[in-house]
């Protein structure tokens, strides 16, 4: 397929930098250079979400019993 693309100098420079290396055509070049990020777009760490101890447990739906837990907290740990 022939089309006309506008790329990027640093794309640029990096397609005429492997077309050199490699004595390959810039076409060749920048199809190598997409198929790796290609490659590289789709490997992916999957994600995990750390969670830590923080003690206290309060149930927020009710705000002033919520209220009454922290300062009875508040009150056990200035001791």
């Amino acid at each position: 397929m022939r089309t006309t693309v506008r790329l990027d100098p640093e794309v640029a420079a990096a397609a005429e930098r492997l077309r050199r290396e490699r004595h390959i055509g810039l076409g060749e070049a920048v199809n190598e250079l997409a198929r790796a990020g290609l490659e590289r777009g789709q490997r992916t760490t999957r994600f995990r979400q750390r969670t830590a101890n923080v003690g206290l447990k309060i149930d927020v739906t009710n705000v002033a019993d919520a209220l009454e837990q922290l300062d009875a907290y508040d009150v056990q740990t200035e001791r």
